[in-house]
C-alpha cells in the first residue's frame, strides 16, 4: 500500500535547516514509537536539506523509506517521506506545488527567522491526507511540466548524501534536537533493522 508519512517545508540557513511547517501521518507506528519516529523524521529532513545544494532535487532511499527533497535557489526547501511505492515524479510535483503555495502565503522575510510555532500555513495536513493516493497528484503532474527541466538525483542510502567521512550514527550521537529516548530508540531500531531504518 502506498503511504506518505511526512510533508515538510524547511528553510536552509547558512549552518543549519529549520522546519517552518510539517505534517505527519504516524498511524502505522505503535503509539509508543510515534514521538521518536517523528523526531527522527525531523532530524533526517534537516540533515538531508542541509546537505542538498540550492536549486537541486534529490530522492534518497533508506531501508523501506523514500525521502524526496527539493531545495530552491532561495533556500526554501520541501521534503516528502514515503514508502518506495510513491512515485518520485508525483512526490516532486507535490513538493513544488506546496512550496509555491507557501511562497504565496508566507513572506520571504519570515523564512529565516520563522519556526513551526510562528509560521501560519495550515494546509499541510490536508495535502498529506489528500495526496496519500498518488492518482490525486497525477492531475498535478500532467499540468506541471517544469520538472522536466530539473534533474532529480537518486541516492540508494542516506550515507550517499552525507559528507565524506560523516556517519549517521555520529550525527545522531551529537544531535541536540534528539532526546535521549529517541537516541536509544535509534540504536535499538538500528540493531533490529526495523521501523526507523533512517
Amino acid at each position: 500500500m502506498v503511504k506518505v508519512y511526512a510533508l515538510g517545508v524547511l528553510y536552509k540557513g547558512v549552518n543549519n535547516a529549520t522546519v517552518l511547517k510539517a505534517a505527519y501521518d504516524l498511524q502505522s507506528f505503535s503509539f509508543f514509537q510515534r514521538s521518536s519516529v517523528q523526531e527522527f523524521m525531523v532530524f533526517v529532513s534537516k540533515t538531508i536539506v542541509e546537505r542538498t545544494q540550492q536549486a537541486t532535487r534529490q530522492s534518497v532511499k533508506e531501508g523501506e523509506y523514500m525521502l524526496q527533497v527539493y531545495v530552491r535557489a532561495d533556500n526554501l526547501a520541501g521534503i516528502l517521506i514515503s514508502d518506495h511505492e510513491y512515485p518520485n515524479r508525483v512526490a516532486h510535483t507535490l513538493i513544488t506545488k506546496i512550496l509555491d503555495e507557501f511562497t504565496a502565503k508566507v513572506p520571504a522575510s519570515a523564512w529565516a527567522t520563522g519556526n513551526e510555532s510562528t509560521i501560519d500555513f495550515p494546509v499541510l495536513p490536508q495535502y498529506l491526507a489528500k495526496y496519500q493516493n498518488p492518482r490525486e497528484a497525477d492531475a498535478l503532474t500532467k499540468i506541471q511540466n517544469d520538472l522536466d527541466e530539473t534533474k532529480i538525483i537518486l541516492h540508494d542510502t542516506i550515507k550517499a548524501v552525507l559528507e565524506r567521512g560523516e556517519k549517521l550514527d555520529d550525527l545522531v550521537a551529537k544531535s541536540d534536537s534528539l532526546t535521549m529516548h529517541s537516541k536509544a530508540f535509534y540504536k535499538t531500531a538500528r540493531k533490529t533493522n526495523s521501523c526507523c531504518n533512517f
